[in-house]
């Protein structure tokens, strides 16, 4: 029999990576764009796709880096060690 709570957790740390990887590789995406419009030229659809990916990859990427440091506090404690705050 398996603790929901930990199943649960389970599920939010496969989230948590997925947000990580979809919102850092749309920081990338946009570092990529940025210095492509540099060395070129910067068009409408450049600057469109800078900051898209910007403004989504934060939105993802913000609540996974705060819901990561949750569930590392909650592991934490749960072996007796402090949960860092």
């Amino acid at each position: 029999m398996t603790d929901p709570v930990l199943a649960k957790r389970a599920r939010f740390v496969k989230l948590v990576a997925a947000g990580k990887r979809v919102g850092y590789s749309l920081f990338l995406l946009a570092i990529v764009a940025f210095f492509y419009g540099v060395f070129t030229k910067f068009t409408e659809s450049i600057v469109t796709i800078v900051t898209a990916s910007l403004v989504v990859g934060s939105l993802i990427l913000a609540p996974a880096i705060v819901f990561g440091y949750g569930i590392k506090a909650a592991e934490r404690e749960e072996r007796g060690l402090s949960s860092g705050h």
